[in-house]
């Protein structure tokens, strides 16, 4: 018994440091990028346009969290996915990521971290409670977000996640994450 809880110890702790060498800081490319055209993108017409229409729909948070668990819970792309990667936000996002090689992915947030568009499917619908939205939403002030470099198993690259308000004059209205492939840029 001794013997069983050393072994799940050891391996505790292997598993925290592993996972603290695994993470680390974006290059100074990802930086600059973020602050230059990436937040430009957070005040694109198109952009707004399209969160300012969610944003108007009104959904309440017990609606938005009773469609994450289904889109967690669903394998593959089903129609509602699809509808948010074929929107006219949608095809706009993925003509921005056909324009640099670094973009792996592109989703844009309402004022609560609900999808509204993207290039391709998310691990979930509402980002509302992680980083990436709260730091680049911050309570609608806005403000730019690079999280930490990451392995990322489906797409077998390191990519870190930048975030950044989009703006509606001097009030952030929701997000935009973007995917950066750290070995692209």
């Amino acid at each position: 018994m001794k013997r069983t809880k050393l072994i799940a110890c050891i391996l505790f702790i292997l598993a925290l440091f592993i996972g603290t060498v695994h993470a680390e800081k974006a290059p100074q490319e990802v930086y600059d990028l973020a602050d230059s055209a990436l937040a430009a993108i957070g005040s694109d017409p198109v952009i707004i346009a399209a969160v300012k229409a969610q944003n108007a729909e009104g959904k309440s948070l017990a609606d938005i969290q009773s469609m994450d668990e289904k889109w967690k819970a669903q394998a593959g792309v089903v129609d509602y996915m699809a509808a948010l990667m074929d929107s006219p936000l949608g095809k706009h996002l993925k003509a921005i990521q056909a324009n640099e090689e670094y973009y792996a992915e592109i989703f844009v947030m309402d004022n609560q971290g609900a999808n509204v568009g993207m290039t391709d499917k998310t691990s979930d619908y509402w980002q509302g409670d992680e980083a990436k939205f709260k730091e680049s939403f911050a309570d609608g002030k806005g403000a730019v977000f690079v999280d930490e470099v990451e392995f990322d198993g489906s797409t077998q690259s390191y990519l870190v996640q930048v975030s950044v308000p989009v703006m509606d004059g001097d009030k952030a209205i929701g997000a935009v994450t973007f995917g950066i492939d750290v070995d692209k840029i």
